[in-house]
């Protein structure tokens, strides 16, 4: 009956919005996807009017969390209350009634239409007929009732990126959203298109109109406008506080963890360290720069090298140029400055030069950046080498060939499907990764690239694949491994350097590494953790 009256609460006849700011909290909150816990027994509250930040690796369970409050998912376990009622938010129509809106990282906004043909036909209840005098009227009224201002008659594709950040945000107030989550909203913008926007965001939640809740990777952002902040890892509940009352130090040791560092992990990392040193330089980075999507610089002046025989760990928050450097160091992105060597020689990720050097990679998101998820397991298996023997002859694919090399990885990596001639995206995460794996692994290698290779996997495939990186780095391939699991990191790695803002700021054998010094730098405070 209490969940029954609960739907009822969402669904009244004529639903009225609130019209002032409303607080969340969450109690107990558990999700699961099959074996695996992404958010376990979270509990937080976020007061009304205010502007909290959620913090956390990839991985800890932000985007569950939100994804629940928002209607993509149910939670297993736990209860929502808003402005001090339990409600069961079941599809995101609920949490719309409730008034609770997203601010996604990328933008919503159809660029053909104008700003006005944007807000008015976001509406649940846009009429058949629309009688734009009339709406321009309602739209005037309602743009005198916010703190900026954009052109309503323009469209979209012509707005900056910062004038499109300011539509999403004002398409919420529009829909009367009254808790607001925005997801690393300031991705796209320029630092000061950032303070801007947030500045105005800030300005909202004093005056009583909207609460905000902010994922972000950014602690500059958090300390000058945040008012609280909690921070998930691994699924749980880490921490909590007053902006006022903490650092960007202390935020990132509750982000990957105060703790010290077993021997035995630097140890079995370690172990090649001293012959890696001895060897010739097998990938060389040396002042790399490499551009975002808005064309500003990601990765700065950035220089690495990593021998044969060495797994090299770059940590870092998420956004501070790791994904690009992975897409230029794989063909994916074209560096704008800089040099990249392989033993000695240039190397631009080509086809051509990936087989020539060895020179394999593991991207992040590996079906959506490394497969074609409408082809086969066995045509993804054989793209590496579906032009080569024993798969080709002359301009022929030989069919037969490669079913039997997609079969024989099968075995070998232990892949789970209906078959060779299954759609890869069939598959699920851990057996996606084994697919691809068997892909790049299959042939001696020498460079290997990995990007956060377990995200979302279950104990079992993160074993086995973490098992896998490490025989090619035993078996002599030069390994660079990033990652925003620290643990991770501190398992496998030989050497750890950690990127802020695009440039490495600390650098450490693995089996000397301080958390008291990594935080720090990887909260932008390089100078002052090595100095400490």
């Amino acid at each position: 009956m209490a969940e029954e009256s609960s739907m009822m609460r969402l669904k009244p006849a004529h639903p009225v919005l609130p019209d002032h700011a409303i607080g969340v909290e969450i109690t107990g909150m558990t999700k699961r996807f099959g074996s695996f816990s992404a958010l376990d027994n979270v509990s937080m509250k976020v007061a009304a009017s205010s502007f909290h930040a959620l913090l956390g690796e990839n991985g800890a369970g932000k985007s569950t969390l939100v994804k629940c409050l928002v209607g993509f998912y149910q939670p297993d376990q736990g209860e929502i209350q808003i402005d001090d009622r339990e409600y069961a938010i079941r599809s995101p129509h609920d949490s719309h009634a409730l008034g609770i809106g997203m601010v996604y990282q990328h933008f919503t906004l159809v660029p053909s239409m104008t700003v006005a043909e944007n807000l008015v036909m976001s509406r649940d209840d846009v009429p058949a007929v629309v009688r734009w005098k009339d709406e321009m009227e309602r739209l005037a009224a309602f743009m005198d009732t916010v703190p900026f201002k954009v052109p309503l008659d323009k469209p979209v594709s012509r707005l900056a990126a910062g004038e499109k950040q300011k539509v999403e945000i004002l398409k919420q107030l529009y829909l009367q959203r009254r808790f607001m989550i925005l997801d690393e909203p300031t991705s796209v913008l320029t630092p000061t298109e950032a303070d801007e926007v947030l500045g105005m965001v800030k300005d909202l939640t004093r005056a009583n109109k909207v609460t905000v809740l902010m994922i972000t990777h950014k602690f500059r952002e958090v300390m000058a406008f945040a008012d609280a902040v909690s921070v998930l890892r691994r699924g749980k509940y880490a921490g909590e506080g007053r902006v006022a009352d903490l650092t960007p130090t202390r935020m990132a040791e509750m982000m990957v963890g105060s703790r010290d560092i077993p021997q035995a992990k630097g140890i079995k990392a370690g172990s090649k360290t001293t012959g890696a040193q001895a060897a010739q330089v097998r990938l060389s980075i040396k002042d790399l720069v490499v551009d975002n999507d808005s064309g500003r610089p990601a990765v700065e002046h950035f220089t690495l090298d990593i021998r044969p025989g060495e797994i090299v760990g770059i940590a870092g928050v998420s956004g501070n140029g790791q994904r690009e450097l992975v897409e230029a160091l794989i063909g994916q992105r074209r560096p704008s400055g800089g040099d990249i060597r392989i033993d000695g020689k240039p190397y631009s990720a080509t086809r051509r030069e990936i087989h020539f050097y060895r020179a394999f990679s593991l991207p992040e998101e590996p079906l959506r950046n490394a497969c074609v998820p409408s082809m086969s397991v066995a045509e993804n298996m054989a793209f590496r080498n579906f032009d080569q023997a024993p798969l080709a002859s002359g301009i022929w694919l030989k069919n037969s060939a490669m079913i039997a090399q997609a079969e024989r990885w099968i075995s070998e990596f232990k892949v789970k499907t209906q078959g060779s001639g299954a759609a890869i995206s069939t598959l699920s995460g851990g057996n996606v990764q084994r697919a691809v794996l068997a892909r790049e692994l299959s042939e001696s290698v020498s460079v290997l690239i990995v990007a956060n290779p377990v995200f979302g996997l279950d104990f079992a495939a993160v074993a086995e694949i973490h098992d896998r990186i490490l025989a090619a780095r035993n078996a002599g391939a030069a390994v660079l491994l990033v990652s925003e699991d620290l643990d991770e990191l501190l398992e496998l790695s030989d050497r750890m350097v950690v990127i802020f803002d695009g440039r490495i700021v600390h650098e450490t054998v693995t089996s000397q590494a301080d958390i008291a010094v990594i935080g720090p730098c990887m909260a932008g405070h390089a100078a002052v953790a090595e100095a400490a």
